[in-house]
């Protein structure tokens, strides 16, 4: 071109640059394209207008889609619209691949958009680079995206094996490899940490490889410094003695990147492609920062699996294993401790076998959920266990435990940390069922009964162990009946998910009712339900699960309906249950009242169930104001649902038998067997040897019916106690 000659057109110079025009009218739904632009696409090489649909058939399809999302960032943004677009034939096969530079211009008001743009064939396509992610918008903003996004990922993961799955699942903006290997070092040895892409067993010549070894991974420990392989002939040369270990892989590019934590090279990352990457600063610098991210991930992942690793090594070695199988009864137990990173905590559960063929069960919760706490929890179950293994009864176990608690933690003036624990101590006789429970303010044990009912049992208690070296823990005895199953717990699994002890407790309940499997069975879905699936799963009868903090222990007595076998039997059609109340805990015809509302939870009529709470507490206080004996409540009910029978029966040791006063309007006593006789269905007394027994029964079949007493004279019968000269034992209101 001479001086002072006019310019050739733009439409020349874009031409001669192998480089087509085109504009996009959205509103209207047109394409316009120059010559060169046309036969970019494969059309003749003449300016031309397209439909949408017409320039769609143009384009590979996933292509085509990611277009809108570009046109809007770089609207947003402010900026061009950038995309790899791949041309196909009629026949569907890719011709030719063209990057699309292109401005968009948005109206405010409707939102269309018009673009006009450039499109320029790519002549040097990377081999695969159909397979690709394609280069969307401004090259370094994608990066700085999947940076971020690759960053937070790594961050979240928690152990080895999740940040391998995190690098696996990388996508690098423009080039992403479809081979990675992570190395590590032990001794003077290269170790593989993971890999993907590869088939099982490709990693073996690579494993404990020597670090003077003339390999790429070896040098970039040694030397700390990234090796960058950009063909098979530059791996070759560079490493002929380790080039036949790669060459049957078929890759094409690799990189070597060191893995460095506060100075010191722990390893070395390998990505591989399998097509050729010419390793630009650009892509240089994305390998590199994200071989930083993953050194710090694996650094922070080893930590982690190596605390976790010390203090689950500390509490399996303060659980207990079950020893040889006790006849005729069965026991599973989960543990779940936490406390923060170091997942350690002060629950605890124990079984000690004691003389005369008996085993102890022992639930406890120390203070706290740290490592003082687990300290402590492994000094007090030792100790619990000498004392137990002396053969001191249940109240003595607990008496000695709390002095030493308390000997430990208070005894020092100067302790600023100090600790209680909870406990329940349960000694078995297996032969006969006959449990003798004493109770440190842990939270009573519960009872599944063989038609799969649900009681808390009430039991005596003191003060939680360690704060007062003279407190007194009274024995409660119960029996196991076959078929039955004690749960101990502690209030972790009760609490946990915002519940108290009251919700909490129904949810539990819920789950001992509805669940059909065995025991073990039985004691993953008590865990489940509360935390969800155990991602640490052994098995075993006392197996571990460690998401959280509690413990359970389930001690079945094998018999008809129990859990202890594959399964639960048919359960029958029956439920029992026994509770004494003694002359110095009036306190206890509270819980009994709660304990028969429990008993009769699935009772079809809550009148009938509020009439029987109200006379149990009738004939329960007699016994307390009228005698100076222990009362001793029988409560049963039998039948199908629908047509079932309720008898509850107390008894004392005084041989007064009750009889019948009419009370004037003011008088606050003297209702007690008014009330019976005209809430009951049937109801008696019975004398015995020694004391007496009071009873009545409702049916559940007829709870809409007239009263009882005129369908049945056996109310009449038993009022021969009207005659008694015992003073009057019947109050009412005695609540």
């Amino acid at each position: 071109m001479r001086t002072g000659e006019p310019l050739p057109a733009v439409g020349q110079v874009l031409a001669a640059l192998a480089t087509g025009l085109w504009r996009w009218d959205n509103t209207a739904g047109l394409v316009m394209l120059d010559a060169e632009a046309a036969r970019l696409v494969g059309l003749p090489a003449e300016p031309v207008t397209l439909t949408e649909a017409g320039i769609r058939s143009r384009f590979h399809p996933v292509d085509w889609n990611e277009i809108g999302g570009i046109v809007q960032l770089a609207a947003a943004e402010g900026t061009l619209a950038e995309a790899r677009l791949r041309i196909m034939d009629d026949q569907g096969r890719v011709i030719r691949t063209v990057r699309s530079r292109s401005k968009p211009v948005i109206d405010p008001a409707t939102g269309e958009y018009e673009l006009i743009g450039t499109l320029q064939e790519v002549t040097e396509p990377p081999p695969g680079a159909a397979a690709r992610t394609p280069i969307t918008g401004d090259w370094r903003r994608s990066r700085e995206a999947f940076l971020l996004d690759a960053g937070r990922a790594l961050a979240e993961a928690r152990s080895t094996a999740e940040v391998l799955r995190v690098a696996a699942g990388l996508a690098m903006p423009g080039f992403s490899p479809d081979g990675l290997a992570v190395f590590g070092v032990e001794g003077d040895r290269l170790t593989i940490i993971g890999n993907h892409g590869h088939q099982p067993g490709d990693e073996n010549p690579f494993s404990h490889m020597s670090l003077s070894t003339d390999y790429p991974a070896a040098e970039v420990v040694r030397t700390g410094r990234a090796v960058y392989l950009s063909s098979p002939e530059n791996y070759k040369s560079r490493y002929p003695t380790a080039w036949p270990l790669a060459q049957h892989f078929g890759r094409q590019s690799w990189a070597f990147l060191p893995l460095t934590v506060a100075g010191r090279t722990m390893g070395a990352w390998m990505a591989a492609f399998t097509y050729p990457v010419a390793f630009t600063p650009d892509e240089r610098s994305v390998l590199t920062t994200v071989a930083r991210m993953l050194a710090q991930a694996l650094s922070r992942a080893g930590i982690t699996e190596s605390e976790r690793e010390l203090t689950d090594g500390l509490q399996r070695s303060m659980l207990p294993t079950l020893g040889p199988r006790i006849p005729g009864m069965s026991v599973a137990a989960r543990y779940v401790p936490t406390g923060g990173g170091l997942q350690v905590g002060g629950d605890w559960y124990d079984m000690i076998p004691l003389p005369n063929d008996r085993f102890a069960l022992v639930m406890g919760d120390v203070q706290g959920h740290d490592v003082r706490a687990a300290g402590l929890m492994g000094q007090l179950r030792i100790a619990l266990r000498a004392y137990a293994s002396e053969g001191h009864r249940p109240d003595a176990v607990l008496s000695r435990a709390s002095r030493f608690l308390h000997g430990m933690t208070y005894g020092d003036p100067g302790a600023a940390d100090l600790r209680f624990a909870t406990c329940l101590y349960v000694e078995v006789d297996p032969t006969t069922g006959i449990l003798d429970i004493a109770r440190a303010g842990h939270p009573d044990p519960a009872i599944r009964m063989t038609d799969g009912t649900v009681l808390t049992r009430p039991t005596a208690g003191g003060l939680p162990l360690g704060i007062d070296p003279d407190a007194d823990y009274p024995t409660t005895r119960i029996t196991l009946e076959p078929g039955e199953t004690l749960l101990l717990c502690t209030d972790g699994l009760i609490e946990t998910g915002g519940h108290d002890m009251e919700t909490g407790w129904k949810r539990i309940r819920a789950i001992l009712e509805q669940h059909e499997g065995d025991l073990e069975q039985l004691a993953d879905a008590l865990v489940q339900a509360v935390h969800g699936p155990s991602s640490h799963h052994t098995t075993g009868p006392l197996a571990d699960r460690r998401e959280d903090d509690i413990a359970v222990l389930l001690l079945c007595r094998e018999g008809e309906g129990c859990g202890c076998g594959d399964s639960i039997a048919v359960r029958p059609r029956i439920r029992r249950t026994m509770l004494s109340v003694a002359q110095a805990e009036p306190e206890r015809v509270a819980a009994a009242r709660r304990h028969l509302r429990e008993l009769l939870h699935d009772w079809s009529c809550q009148d009938q169930v509020d009439s029987a709470v109200l006379l149990l507490s009738e004939m329960l206080t007699n016994v307390l104001v009228h005698t100076d004996s222990d009362a001793l409540l029988l409560a049963e009910v039998r039948g199908e649902p629908g047509a079932r029978r309720m008898r509850v029966e107390v008894t004392d040791t005084s041989d007064d038998l009750p009889h019948k006063r009419r009370p004037g309007e003011l008088a606050s006593s003297g209702r007690g067997l008014m009330l019976i006789e005209l809430l009951a269905e049937v109801w008696g007394v019975d004398p015995r040897g020694e004391g007496k027994s009071i009873w009545f029964e409702l049916y559940e079949s007829s709870a809409d019916e007239s009263s009882a007493g005129d369908e049945s004279t056996e109310g009449d019968e038993s009022t021969a106690g009207d005659e008694s000269t015992a003073g009057d034992e019947s109050t009412a209101g005695a609540e």
